[in-house]
């Protein structure tokens, strides 16, 4: 098993014990979110966070919701990367998988190439 592997899976684990606490934030945000998610107003990135699918279109309230959510993220990742000693890009990129798994079909989500219904 080589180096790069060995990362990945001490990241993966840091980010399972993690899950949790990722959650709690955004538990307030839930209906929100899913209502945001379901109107195909939002989606889910590859970096881990929350993105608008046509930002032109957005409310300020579903904008500001994207923020602040983002914000909670962002401070997640870095205290699972610090715990890991590894970087906040490969926290995103586990949380970023993670999430889009888990968006239910129909929803949007972005791979890098733009938005797309799961």
């Amino acid at each position: 098993m080589n180096c790069s592997n060995v990362m990945v899976r001490a990241v993966g684990l840091g980010i399972l014990a993690s899950w949790l606490l990722l959650a709690a934030p955004q538990a307030a945000w839930a209906g929100p979110v899913d209502d945001a998610k379901a109107q195909g107003e939002i989606g889910e990135r590859a970096d881990g966070l929350l993105g608008a699918v046509k930002p032109a279109g957005v409310s300020s309230d579903v904008a500001q919701m994207i923020s602040r959510i983002n914000s909670e993220r962002m401070g997640k990742y870095r205290d699972i990367a610090n715990q890991n000693s590894t970087s906040v890009q490969a926290v995103q990129a586990i949380a970023g998988r993670k999430l889009m798994d888990k968006a239910a079909a129909g929803q949007y989500i972005n791979q890098g190439s733009g938005w797309v219904k799961k």
